[in-house]
């Protein structure tokens, strides 16, 4: 498809890898945004609609702000779109959205079951204008008998288990840090928009994808998920400790808190070596994966002694030169600094600000940063 004319969308001297794509995102908060945003920063023409009465929910979730007061939050997820404001209350509005959305040829839409049917935007009403249309919904609890249940990423949270395995075992459930069941459902859905537009070109057709925020959720908890449905293991909160590895967990320093992640035999007898308690390599409390998990306070309270002689910082730089995985628990801004210290590039310029790098690698077509996220504008 041609892109419309006056989307504003730039052209790169070298084709993206999804060139000739072109998306209508009626999509709002996190995880569609991010579906598209990952899609744009690839090279397909999203057009954001947004009503008029303030758009995006997220363009006034703030604190924090950037320097001309936009939310960070609206920021993280929509760079690379242009922006159409249209009311789709009114019968006008709904004729214009339907015409982006037939033209594009790939919908993207987290409203609740049944909105967009009942604004003549469903899959079947488009789908009658362009058969071959890839329509991807995102919700939260499926199209099923969840589909009156409103859920942001909170209660899936809650409800889908991940808070019950996360904290600290003596204290109460505790949410990610990241709304990380919006940024599960969101990769999802753009491999699930990915396989439909392969589909479509080698056979004319289109189809629905649909994603929702359970099952995301139940099929991102990978090992425990696959604890409990082949082993009748319901797994609990350990804080920082794996359920099948000793030590792999964080332990103190004389500084801070340092990660370490011990994965087999080896890599524990050149933990011990560092720390000089080779003697703890012959320990029968110690001698195997098992045996340490088996053991894991008293294992705890052997490297913790030892790890307090010195600073965190040290110790992830001894550890790592003997090949033991390790680290500080840095914040957001040493983590950035880790990242650019080992020539990552994490953060890319985008008109006068810095964006967060798309994590993608590709060495022809290449992630492009051509739009900064739309700013707000009138409605149709």
């Amino acid at each position: 498809m041609n892109s419309p004319a006056g989307t504003g969308f730039p052209s790169t001297p070298t084709p993206a890898a999804l060139s000739g794509l072109m998306i209508a995102d009626f999509s709002r908060i996190l995880a569609g945004p991010l579906a598209t945003m990952v899609l744009a920063d690839l090279g397909a023409e999203v057009i954001k609609i947004e009503r008029p009465d303030g758009g995006d929910d997220t363009r006034s979730w703030g604190p924090p702000y950037d320097n001309v007061g936009r939310a960070t939050y609206f920021l993280s997820v929509n760079r690379n779109k242009t922006r159409e404001t249209i009311d789709l209350r009114s019968a006008e509005g709904r004729a214009r959205a339907q015409g982006i959305a037939v033209e594009a040829g790939i919908v993207v839409e987290n409203f609740r079951p049944g909105v967009m049917s009942r604004l003549g935007l469903g899959y079947e009403e488009l789908r009658a204008h362009r058969p071959d249309l890839i329509y991807c919904s995102i919700s939260a609890f499926g199209s099923g008998l969840g589909a009156d249940l409103p859920g942001y990423d909170l209660i899936v949270q809650a409800v889908g288990g991940l808070m019950s395995i996360t904290g600290d075992p003596l204290g109460e459930p505790q949410k990610v840090g990241v709304a990380v069941v919006d940024v599960m459902a969101g990769l999802y859905a753009t491999v699930g928009i990915l396989a439909a537009v392969r589909h479509r070109e080698q056979t004319g057709q289109g189809q629905k994808v649909e994603v929702n925020l359970l099952s995301a959720l139940l099929a991102g908890l990978v090992n425990q998920s696959s604890a409990y449905v082949a082993g009748g293991v319901i797994a609990q909160r350990r804080g920082n400790e794996h359920p099948s590895i000793a030590p792999y967990e964080t332990l103190p320093t004389a500084d801070g808190q340092l990660a370490v992640a011990v994965g087999n035999d080896r890599q524990f007898a050149a933990l011990c070596s560092v720390l000089g308690a080779a003697e703890l390599v012959s320990d029968p409390r110690f001698l195997t994966n098992t045996s340490r998990v088996g053991n894991r306070a008293a294992l705890r309270r052997e490297l913790s002694g030892r790890l307090a002689e010195r600073g965190r910082l040290s110790w992830a730089e001894a550890l790592s030169a003997a090949g033991v995985p390790a680290g500080p628990v840095n914040d957001i801004a040493g983590a950035f600094a880790l990242a650019e210290s080992l020539g990552l590039s994490p953060t890319h310029p985008l008109e006068g600000q810095q964006t967060v790098s798309s994590p993608i690698g590709l060495s022809v077509t290449p992630v492009a940063y051509r739009l900064a996220p739309p700013p707000s504008g009138g409605a149709l």
